[in-house]
């Protein structure tokens, strides 16, 4: 794997890694009465989801790898182009039920040696 795609998954690892700091021990009635952490969450989200769709350009060999890969850029894409139909449930959904397998596949594939 080429240092330019470590480096995009490193930087979903980092937004990853930032999505579970900035929602450990909290509920969804705080995330929804929160504009501040709402808005956080879907900042990682957007970089996650970016970071991916750049990996998917440059390495699509990589990017396959992670399943759902597909459905993560194009959930990035409606937190960025479709704000205004935003479903706060959806986004801590992802947040609680998807995010920590994505977490594992990313830190796979970051363990493997590089070229």
């Amino acid at each position: 794997m080429e240092l330019e795609s470590r480096k995009y998954l490193y930087d979903r690892s980092q937004a990853a890694r930032l999505l579970v700091q900035f929602s450990e021990g909290r509920t969804f009635q705080e995330y929804i009465e929160d504009p501040m952490l709402r808005s956080a969450v879907e900042r990682q989200f957007e970089i996650l989801g970016e970071a991916l769709s750049q990996l998917n350009r440059r390495d699509p060999a990589t990017a396959k790898r992670i399943p759902e890969h597909r459905r993560i850029i194009s959930f990035r894409n409606v937190l960025i182009h479709g704000y205004a139909a935003v479903d706060d449930r959806i986004v801590w959904g992802v947040l609680q039920q998807e995010l920590p397998s994505l977490r594992g596949q990313i830190d796979e594939l970051l363990d493997e040696p590089h070229d």
